[in-house]
């Protein structure tokens, strides 16, 4: 008897534990339960504690409340150009009544990705496939606009829609790498030919600039050298007119500067001027004539006289007194030349003809007399 009275006890007990393990239910956060009380939708559970009666509510399976991603496998759609692509399709969206996703739709996952790929196909195929690669925002946008009214009365809000990949056939494929190859390959001639442009005018302009300011450089330095030389031949002509130069000094200058005709390698013949014969002469007189002493040249007459008048071997040809570097002569003042070089003329001996022909075993000439001036 006392057996038997235990194991009822033991039955009860255990009675009790389920009874009370079927009517406490605790929901978690960001969950929802669906209570049917004798098959028919009695209340929604919110996260928390909540007691049912047993035997007669049944709490369905949870519903999570959490924005969900749901990646659909790739469908094929046909653009309008009759070309058949691959488009992988992500979707974000959030059950916010479960009671209507509960009992509006069976699946209303499987019903987002029927839908999904319908709505794909209608808006794509309106679609040629240039318009398709470059135009995803666009096929977003009315997918998202398609897929929220539909799915609002299943009690779920689609927040986003995205195209993941498109995929087009290998063909045009290869098609579009050869395009877009070409394209590189002419905007990169066409960048080469702007560079190699740009330098050609860079170096024109170079060259220009350079070439004008030698051309200055040239001009000034033109004009300096010629200032110079007016200077010097002033100076020179200034010099030679204070100096007084003899006739002898003339003839022998004269004389010097003949073999300066010759150089040069270009130089075939050397013409003889016909002065020579008569400078000859009168160097060779000057030099052959002795002085009263018997030491040197014999006295004769200077530029500044018409007279013959008294003249040392040892007498220079010019007055020294007339050619001395002062510090005036270092720094010239070119308004104090006295001298027109257009109005100064060599003397010559008046001995020599211009126009009589060279001999140069001619006689000399007596050595007293005015020939031998």
């Amino acid at each position: 008897m006392d057996l038997a009275v235990i194991v009822l006890l033991v039955i009860l007990v255990i009675l009790v534990f389920i009874i009370l393990l079927r009517s406490v239910r605790i929901i978690p956060q960001a969950r929802a339960g669906i209570v049917e009380r004798l098959g028919k939708y009695q209340s929604t559970l919110n996260p928390g504690l909540h007691f049912l009666i047993p035997f007669v509510d049944r709490l369905l399976p949870l519903i999570d409340l959490r924005e969900q991603v749901q990646s659909f496998p790739a469908q094929s759609v046909i653009t309008e150009d009759n070309l058949v692509v691959g488009i992988d399709t992500v979707v974000y969206f959030q059950v916010m009544d479960p009671r209507a996703a509960t009992y509006e739709i069976v699946d209303y996952i499987q019903a987002a990705d029927q839908l999904t790929s319908a709505t794909l196909r209608n808006v794509v195929g309106g679609l040629n496939l240039e318009e398709a690669l470059t135009s995803r925002d666009k096929i977003n946008a009315e997918l998202r606009g398609v897929l929220d009214s539909t799915t609002g009365r299943w009690g779920i809000r689609v927040s986003r829609v995205d195209i993941k990949e498109i995929t087009p056939p290998p063909s045009i494929q290869d098609s579009m790498e050869k395009q877009m190859r070409a394209e590189r390959e002419r905007r990169a001639v066409i960048l080469t030919a702007e560079g190699d442009k740009q330098s050609r005018i860079l170096m024109a302009e170079g060259q220009r600039q350079a070439a004008i300011l030698s051309a200055e450089g040239e001009a000034k330095a033109a004009i300096l050298r010629a200032d110079g030389e007016a200077q010097a031949i002033r100076k020179v002509f200034d010099s030679i007119h204070r100096a007084r130069p003899t006739q002898k000094l003339l003839a022998y200058q004269y004389i010097q500067t003949l073999p300066k005709v010759a150089e040069g390698s270009a130089n075939k013949v050397w013409m003889i001027p016909a002065e020579l014969g008569d400078a000859l002469r009168g160097v060779g007189d000057f030099l052959s004539r002795p002085d009263e002493d018997g030491q040197g040249p014999e006295r004769t007459w200077s530029d500044a006289d018409d007279e013959p008048g008294p003249e040392h071997a040892d007498e220079p040809l010019v007055t020294p007194e007339a050619v001395r570097v002062t510090e005036e002569d270092l720094q010239p003042n070119l308004e104090r030349t006295t001298v027109d070089p257009d109005e100064f003329t060599i003397p010559r001996p008046s001995t020599i003809d211009p126009d009589a022909p060279v001999r140069l075993d001619d006689p000399m000439p007596p050595q007293d007399g005015p020939e031998a001036r």
